[in-house]
């Protein structure tokens, strides 16, 4: 059994999404009480041709362990010697498999949850990755590819008789993208399903939901996603509900600001070769989305929409205490959602 699971431990996953779950966020939510991390997911062939940008993907610090690098592609073999030199590079404590993307581009080349649809490749996959490297093995899937092909208990009992150590399972179709809601009921049933531990996903975004599907089913974990995006203190408010029982206050608007600082910093100073602006642009639409839940978010979400630097995120703290002050009461219920960026 992973070490992670030992002890009848309850670990709470940071999802890959692409994107997102960079190396610096990565650290930031393992502050927050995220136990296990897996990267950004990268293509086999990118490692193979030894691209730049792809290996990039595959950074991270000795603090997020332990963590997985997340491979997708559709030749077993290529993908085996692809993990391999991931390890050569990085020593991850596993590998993981991408079963579930539903992205057109992972899709049409016969990546991701196109691979449910066809169970022979998926085990191959499977089979010559888990053969190729010495660490662990793992995998990440949808419950099916639409409504009528919700194949998910057959597809992990054969990840299970291929080697895989762990399975995350997140309860959408490839078909539903990330509309409606996560079926919990086929999440349950795939955990009933295998002896090895299952990880559910979709739809948890607070303490209460990780009671709630800890309860229902026999997961052995939760994997947190879009709701982390918005919150990164959903893992730390988590272990205090299931700890106490009781629910954590939620992170203030000065902590919220303390955070998207720390966050601009730490991209600026590992980004150093683009520069503040650029960084601070490519920031945006995630200061935005650190914005839900807090009281006149439009009006702040219409500054970082055009914020170029740290000053900047400064000076919009200053003028939204003194805008909150004059007109906190007409924004009391501002709490309009963002826009989320899709796990894969």
């Amino acid at each position: 059994m992973l070490p992670w699971f030992e002890n009848d431990r309850f670990p709470l996953y940071l999802a890959p999404m692409a994107g997102v779950t960079d190396v610096i966020f990565r650290h930031l939510c393992k502050e927050q009480g995220a136990d296990v991390m897996v990267t950004e997911f990268v293509s086999a062939e990118g490692i193979l041709q030894r691209d730049d940008r792809t290996r990039h993907y595959t950074d991270f610090d000795d603090a997020q362990r332990p963590l997985g690098v997340q491979l997708f592609g559709s030749d077993g073999v290529r993908m085996g010697e692809a993990a391999r030199k991931i390890i050569d590079w990085k020593q991850p404590d596993f590998i993981d498999i991408n079963f579930g993307c539903p992205v057109n581009k992972v899709v049409s080349k016969n990546g991701g949850s196109s691979l449910l649809k066809d169970c022979p490749l998926l085990a191959s996959v499977a089979r010559e990755v888990a053969k190729a490297v010495p660490i662990p093995v793992t995998a990440k899937m949808r419950i099916g590819w639409d409504a009528n092909l919700v194949n998910a208990i057959e597809v992990a009992r054969i990840l299970e008789d291929c080697g895989m150590q762990a399975i995350a399972v997140h309860g959408r179709t490839r078909a539903q993208g990330y509309t409606g809601l996560a079926d919990w009921e086929v999440i349950g049933q795939v955990a009933d399903a295998v002896k090895i531990p299952v990880i559910g996903n979709g739809d948890i975004s607070s303490g209460v939901d990780v009671e709630i599907r800890r309860a229902q089913t026999n997961v052995k974990g939760i994997m947190i996603g879009r709701a982390a995006m918005v919150n990164p203190w959903v893992f730390k408010e988590a272990k205090h509900y299931l700890a106490t029982g009781t629910h954590a206050p939620h992170a203030t608007v000065e902590e919220r600001f303390n955070f998207m600082r720390r966050h601009c910093q730490l991209a600026i100073a590992r980004n150093a070769h683009m520069g503040e602006l650029p960084t601070i642009r490519s920031m945006r639409n995630r200061l935005m989305n650190y914005t839900k839940s807090i009281p006149g978010g439009k009006w702040l979400r219409q500054r970082f929409s055009q914020i170029g630097s740290v000053m900047e995120l400064e000076d919009i703290f200053a003028a939204y205490l003194v805008h909150q002050a004059d007109h906190g009461h007409e924004h009391a219920s501002n709490v309009e959602e963002p826009t989320l960026n899709a796990e894969h």
